[in-house]
């Protein structure tokens, strides 16, 4: 029995739809060039900022202005002025660690705003050390507290959009002082295509 031309045409678009319906995922390297770039705000724009927000922070020295060595840094509030819902600690967590690791600045997790630590049982052990030793020794408070803002601005000329996000972040000393601020801006343009969905 001979195949007819329909139940041809039946199998090779079963097996086109169904061969278009697959998923091909694969690694990339988060900051690399085959990764995807929108007007949002993603991952390679906190690893941009961050990147230059560590180096400008460790070229500064303001780090090294301190008695006991090396700096205690509290983190503070980190504004998100942005249209977009984002953990801010995919900025500040790639500074801490960067921190932590050149030796310059050591995080206290057991302080935070309205009392709130990040890590609430550290706290607990670090209370009840006080607590139960008999020499009341004075906690160490800390040396610096970063804060900062994420602004987005959006702007859109005819089919061309553009979104600007701009890094802000402060050093202060525990004398209310900003020793350290900088700032980063990471623009993203998109062109809508002319069909549209």
């Amino acid at each position: 029995m001979k195949p007819n031309i329909y139940s041809i045409l039946l199998t090779v678009s079963v097996l086109l739809i169904f061969g278009g319906c697959a998923t091909h995922t694969r690694y990339v390297e988060t900051t690399g060039p085959r990764t995807i770039v929108t007007t949002d705000i993603n991952i390679q724009d906190f690893s941009y900022a961050a990147e230059d927000m560590i180096k400008s922070l460790l070229a500064s020295g303001s780090l090294d202005k301190t008695q006991i060595q090396p700096a205690m840094l509290a983190i503070s509030r980190i504004v998100n002025n942005t249209t977009q819902q984002i953990d801010t600690d995919l900025l500040i967590k790639k500074i801490r660690v960067a921190l932590n690791q050149s030796g310059k600045a050591l995080t206290t997790t057991t302080m935070g705003i309205g009392g709130i630590a990040e890590d609430p049982l550290a706290q607990g052990i670090q209370q009840e050390k006080e607590f139960y030793t008999d020499k009341k020794e004075p906690q160490r408070l800390p040396d610096f507290t970063l804060s900062g803002k994420i602004i987005e601005k959006r702007d859109r000329q005819n089919e061309v959009r553009q979104a600007t996000y701009t890094f802000q972040l402060s050093l202060t000393n525990n004398d209310g002082l900003a020793v350290w601020e900088d700032e980063k801006e990471i623009s993203k343009q998109s062109k809508r295509g002319v069909i549209g969905w």
